[in-house]
């Protein structure tokens, strides 16, 4: 059954697919860095020393670890979501990437972990908006899972790195780690199927936090610049957050194989119209 098939389908609902496609097969963070800073950050990102590098893949595990220990322990408690929460994430996270633009790589470990823990409530607040019940552990799950979304590898192909090809990646993950915190609660953080899904996470997260790092160590930036980076980085991952979440709300209405049918002919219209 299409889309256009499924009962009850409004207006608003078939324009928040639309968007939500655009949004989450473009992801469009390099192309705001490039804008910012004037150079094509995925090259500058490329090309980081193996030492810039190690560093990057050890604060990104170490943010999203940060990530989950919040979405499991306390994004129940989250604040009411709104348009003002989602500026005040915003200006949280940039005066946390001022750090990041005057210290430089020497700030990653203690700034990038922050920045993620601010975006994940950003993200669960979206969540919230969208339907989710945050006590949840498949959601809670879902919302570290957008970091996954957000950055994905430099693939052109579709099929290996659109959004349902990364969401199919991760899912067996996924279901493992909501069914082992069901059963057994939050104390496993440890627990090997949840270091899986940071890994996983990690690996796709880790690209657009090289892009930023890159962006944020020309000397052009500083600190002025590097709040900008991170308002451009949180305001990506809430784009994302927001699909993320709207096509999820649309398949509990209509059912997770109309909206993929309807996904994908969008999908592929966009494309050519691209």
């Amino acid at each position: 059954m299409s889309l256009a098939e499924a009962a009850q389908i409004t207006d608003d609902d078939r324009e928040a697919l639309h968007w939500a496609v655009r949004s989450l097969e473009q992801p469009s963070l390099a192309g705001r860095l490039t804008s910012l800073v004037g150079k094509p950050v995925e090259l500058i990102g490329a090309a980081l020393p193996a030492a810039a590098a190690k560093a990057i893949a050890s604060a990104t595990s170490k943010g999203l670890e940060a990530a989950l220990k919040v979405a499991l322990r306390t994004l129940p408690a989250s604040p009411s979501s709104g348009s003002s929460s989602v500026m005040l994430h915003r200006a949280l996270a940039t005066a946390a990437g001022a750090a990041g633009g005057t210290f430089g790589l020497a700030a990653l470990p203690v700034e990038l972990p922050m920045s993620t823990a601010i975006m994940l409530r950003s993200i669960a607040d979206i969540a919230r908006s969208e339907g989710e019940d945050l006590k949840d552990p498949a959601t809670a799950l879902a919302c570290v899972e957008v970091f996954a979304l957000g950055g994905r590898a430099g693939s052109t192909d579709a099929s290996e790195s659109g959004y349902f090809a990364t969401r199919t990646v991760l899912a067996k993950t996924v279901s493992e780690a909501a069914r082992f915190i069901a059963e057994r609660g939050v104390v496993g953080e440890g627990a090997p199927v949840l270091l899986k899904f940071v890994t996983q996470v990690a690996a796709r997260f880790g690209v657009v936090v090289s892009q930023k790092v890159a962006a944020q160590a020309l000397p052009i930036v500083g600190a002025l610049g590097g709040a900008a980076v991170n308002y451009a980085f949180i305001e990506h991952f809430q784009e994302i957050a927001r699909g993320h979440f709207t096509v999820r709300r649309l398949e509990r209405l209509f059912g997770k194989d109309a909206i993929r049918a309807e996904y994908d002919v969008i999908a592929a219209r966009e494309r050519i119209l691209s």
